[in-house]
């Protein structure tokens, strides 16, 4: 099932990804550049206010849905992405060329999961799997009320 919520994070890599600017939440529409595993790569412009919100405060939360599934993912951006990531983010996405002239114009990070939902509507009864990836534990989340196990 975390390989089902991971390949359909890669098939939906248009997201809305929630920053925090002081005690107020942002989000905005993001696009996740790579995947590798539960590693998540992301550019954007070093003058835009998520970049400033993030070097104040790394944890963020995203989420892609379509088709009644949704998957969320939670966790602290890290700032450290490797020079040949970053080129290949700029070289594999047809608009960055458009808007800099360089890769090295960009601001660049990376967002290891710590914790995802899986959320699946279509089945009865929904599917519903929370992965901590930092524990390994995994468990079942609520359903509603028809569906919903005692724990």
């Amino acid at each position: 099932m975390l390989q089902k919520a991971l390949d359909f994070l890669r098939d939906h890599n248009e997201i809305a990804f929630a920053t925090c600017e002081g005690n107020l939440p942002k989000l905005r529409i993001f696009q996740i550049m790579k995947q590798e595993g539960t590693m998540l790569y992301f550019a954007t412009s070093p003058n835009k206010a998520v970049w400033k919100e993030l070097q104040t405060n790394p944890n963020v939360e995203l989420l892609a849905y379509a088709d009644k599934v949704s998957v969320r993912c939670v966790g602290a951006v890290s700032f450290e992405v490797p020079d040949d990531i970053q080129q290949w983010i700029y070289n594999h996405n047809e608009v960055l060329p458009r808007l800099y002239t360089s890769y090295e114009k960009l601001a660049y990070f990376s967002l290891n999961i710590g914790e995802m939902d899986f959320f699946d509507l279509r089945p009865t009864p929904p599917v519903m799997k929370h992965f901590d990836l930092i524990t390994g534990d995994i468990g079942d989340g609520y359903v509603g009320e028809k569906y919903s196990q005692k724990k």
